[in-house]
C-alpha cells in the first residue's frame, strides 16, 4: 500500500509518497509566491493552490509508477489559512484569500480589546487578539468589503477548499478551527456560540462538520480521481494546519517535546497536556488521539522570507555570482562563514512583516543597526540568520517560564539544510537541535496521518519508526555567551523604538 501526503505551503506545494514503513517512493513539488497589492497585505489565490495539488500529485503518481489501485489514502494539510477561502452560494471564491501573514486587521484589532472581554475570549479559545488570528481578518472583510461578506456563505482553510473540490464535502479540521482563534472552544473541540455571538461572526458562516486531522472528510470523485492519476472513492483525510505535520514528521508526539519549524516564518512549539499558558502564544489541538492534547507555539513572522526577499532584491551582479532573479543560497552561505558571529557590530530586527510572538505588533518594522562602510552585503545576510536566532530565542524563553520543555529540540521545515543557520539558532537560543533528515516535513507527516487514517498503523508513536535522526547539532559556550550581549540589545531595541516604528508603518 502507498499513502500519498501533500502540504500547501506559503511558498509551494509539495506531495510525498511513502510505503507503509514509511519509505519515500517519490515527491513532487511547485513553487508560487504571495500577492502583496499594499504594505501589510498578503493574499493568494486558492486556485493556484488547487492546481499546484492536483499537478504534485499526479507527477508524484506518475514518477513513483504508483499503480492507482494500490493507492491507500491521502492527506492534505494547508498553511495558516489566515480569512480562509470565502466562498459564495454556488461555491465559487469570493476573493484572494488573507493568510497567516496579512496584517490588515490590526488596527481593528487594537480596537477590539477595548470592547470585548479579552480575558473571556482567552479562557474560551486559549488564544488572544492579533491580526494574525483569522477571525480579526473576517471581521475586517465584513467591515471593509460588506457587499463580499455578504455574499460569502461559508470560510474554508486553504486545505479544506482544496478537499472541497476534490470530494465534495464541505468540512473543517479542528486544528484549522483552533488556529483561526476567536470561535473555537478548545476544551470542548466545537464552535462557540457565545464567542459568536460577542464576536458578531455567525457560524453559519463555517463549516458546520469539525473533524480531527485523521477523520476521513471525504473520497475522491470520479473527475478529481482522473485528474490525479488515482481511483474514484480514495478515502481523504481531513488534514491539518502544516505546522503540526511538520512536527509530527519530526517524531514529537510526547508531552514536553518540542520542534522549530524553520520555513518561510519560524515556529517553536511544544506538546502538553495543560491549559495554554497565556495569550502571547497561539494553540490549538494536536493532531494525535489523545484529548486535551495541545500544541503551543510561538511563531515570528518571518524567516526564510527573509532570506528570500534579501537573495531577489540585491543584485547578484554585485557579487558576481548567481543569476537574475535570484542569488543561489548556498553562495550566500559561503559567503557569511567568512563573517564573524555578531557581523562586527550589526544587528538586525526581522519586523519585515510586524512580528508575533512574543511582541504581537502588526505595525513593527525591520530594522538594520550599525551599518558602517566595513560592511558587506555577506554581514547584513549572516545578521538576517542572527536575527532569526534572536527571535527563536525570545520565544524559547518567554515559552519557558510557563511551560516544561525538553532541551532537545528536532529542527524541520526548509531551512533546517543549512548548516550556518542551523548552528547560529542553536548558539543563540542554547538548545541542542536535532536536524531531520531531507523529506522529514510537513508532506511527511501527512503520509503518516492517511496511513493512520485506514489502520495501517495503530499508534501515533509508531512514527519514530518511520522517522531516522539526522545530526545533532550543539550549541559552542563561548558563542552561546557572545551573543548574549547581542540579544540583550536586540531586546531593548524594539522598546526603545517601538513609538517611531509606528509612526513609519503609518507613513508608509
Amino acid at each position: 500500500m502507498f499513502f500519498i501526503g501533500t502540504d500547501i505551503g506559503t511558498s509551494s506545494t509539495k506531495t510525498v509518497i511513502t510505503d507503509e514503513n514509511g519509505t519515500i517512493i517519490s515527491s513532487d513539488v511547485r513553487q508560487y509566491g504571495v500577492l502583496e497589492p499594499h504594505p501589510s497585505w498578503a493574499e493568494q489565490h486558492p486556485d493556484v493552490w488547487l492546481d499546484a495539488v492536483k499537478s504534485t500529485i499526479r507527477n508524484a503518481v506518475d514518477k513513483g509508477g504508483i499503480n492507482p489501485g494500490h493507492a491507500a489514502a491521502l492527506c492534505i494539510s494547508g498553511l495558516y489559512g489566515g480569512s480562509g477561502v470565502p466562498l459564495d452560494k454556488n461555491m465559487e471564491v469570493v476573493r484572494p484569500c488573507m493568510i497567516w501573514m496579512d496584517r490588515r486587521s490590526g488596527r481593528l484589532s487594537q480596537s477590539l480589546r477595548a470592547h470585548i472581554d479579552e480575558k473571556e475570549l482567552f479562557s474560551v479559545t486559549e488564544n488572544g487578539i492579533d491580526s494574525y488570528f483569522g477571525y480579526t481578518k473576517l471581521l475586517w472583510m465584513k467591515e471593509n468589503e460588506p457587499e463580499l461578506w455578504k455574499r460569502t456563505e461559508v470560510f474554508l482553510p486553504p486545505n479544506q477548499y482544496v478537499i472541497y473540490r476534490l470530494t465534495g464535502q464541505t468540512v473543517m479540521d479542528k486544528t484549522a478551527a483552533g488556529n483561526l482563534g476567536g470561535l473555537f472552544d478548545m476544551k470542548r473541540g466545537i464552535w462557540s456560540r457565545k464567542m459568536s455571538e460577542m464576536l458578531e461572526i455567525p457560524l453559519t458562516k463555517l463549516p458546520e462538520r469539525l473533524l480531527k486531522p485523521y477523520e476521513i472528510a471525504g473520497e475522491l470523485s470520479r473527475e478529481a480521481a482522473g485528474e490525479l492519476g488515482l481511483l474514484e472513492g480514495l478515502p481523504v483525510c481531513a488534514g491539518c494546519v502544516d505546522c503540526l505535520s511538520s512536527t509530527l514528521a519530526a517524531g514529537v508526539t510526547g508531552e514536553g517535546e518540542c520542534a522549530t519549524v524553520l520555513a518561510t516564518s519560524l515556529n517553536f512549539g511544544v506538546i502538553h497536556s495543560d491549559m495554554s499558558p497565556g495569550p502571547m502564544y497561539i494553540t490549538m489541538p494536536y493532531v494525535t488521539e489523545e484529548p486535551g492534547i495541545r500544541y503551543t507555539y510561538g511563531g515570528m513572522s518571518t524567516a526564510g522570507a527573509l532570506t528570500k526577499w534579501f537573495s531577489e532584491q540585491f543584485s547578484p551582479e554585485q557579487w558576481k555570482i548567481g543569476e537574475a532573479g535570484g542569488i543561489p543560497f548556498e553562495q550566500l552561505e559561503k559567503a557569511a562563514l567568512k563573517v564573524p558571529p555578531g557581523c562586527e557590530g550589526l544587528l538586525i530586527l526581522p519586523y519585515f512583516m510586524g512580528e508575533r510572538c512574543p511582541i504581537w505588533d502588526s505595525e513593527a518594522r525591520g530594522l538594520v543597526m550599525g551599518l558602517s562602510l566595513k560592511h558587506s552585503g555577506a554581514h547584513i545576510y549572516r545578521a538576517i540568520l542572527e536575527a532569526v536566532g534572536y527571535g527563536m530565542r525570545h520565544m524559547v524563553e518567554t515559552l519557558e517560564e510557563d511551560i516544561n520543555i525538553n532541551a532537545c529540540c528536532k529542527l524541520t521545515g526548509g531551512g533546517s539544510g543549512s548548516r550556518l543557520w542551523n548552528q547560529i539558532l542553536s548558539d543563540i537560543t542554547g538548545k541542542t537541535l536535532v536536524r531531520m533528515p531531507k523529506g522529514a516535513e510537513a508532506p511527511y507527516g501527512d503520509a503518516f496521518l492517511a496511513a493512520y487514517s485506514v489502520g495501517s498503523v495503530q499508534n501515533f508513536s509508531d512514527i519514530k519508526g518511520w522517522v531516522k535522526e539526522g545530526e545533532t547539532i550543539s550549541p559552542a559556550k563561548e558563542k552561546s555567551e557572545f551573543y548574549d550581549n547581542y540579544f540583550e540589545i536586540y531586546k531593548h531595541l524594539y522598546y526603545a523604538i517601538k513609538e517611531d516604528m509606528h509612526r513609519l508603518a503609518g507613513l508608509g
